[in-house]
């Protein structure tokens, strides 16, 4: 069982991933920072201060010690789907870029292979018969 594991663990395939995986979490980091410290103060300032992130939709007001207050916190929703539609933008540019430059890679023309000795040897016999039978 080990050993099988030791060869999942260590196909390039599951290194990928695991590299895909740090990375992405950093990405993340950033735009989560990107929206949070950018995005959002802008758009704090573009609404006349108003903090999205604490805005909600009070339900029912606190009774007392013993029920707390009810509320719908729409803010802070509002703000992860903000970061959703930022990532998404920011990756579909990323695979976008990417694409594009594998599609020139693939346009370039790829030289015609030189035909090995062995294929020039026999062409050149094939040619030498065909002229012996003329």
């Amino acid at each position: 069982m080990w050993e099988d594991f030791k060869k999942f663990a260590l196909k390039g395939n599951v290194i990928d991933l695991a590299v895909g995986v740090v990375i992405g979490g950093a990405f993340g980091k950033i735009v989560t920072s990107l929206v949070n410290d950018v995005i959002m103060p802008l758009l704090g300032l573009i609404t006349g201060g108003i903090n999205i992130t604490q805005a909600k939709w009070m339900i029912r007001e606190a009774a007392g010690e013993t029920q707390p207050a009810l509320t719908l916190n729409y803010g802070q929703f509002l703000q992860n789907i903000i970061d959703f539609f930022v990532i998404a933008l920011s990756i579909f540019l990323v695979i976008r870029f990417f694409q594009r430059f594998r599609k020139k890679e693939q346009e370039a023309p790829k030289p015609e292979p030189k035909p090995s000795k062995e294929e020039v040897l026999l062409t050149e016999i094939r040619d030498l018969l065909k002229e012996s039978n003329s």
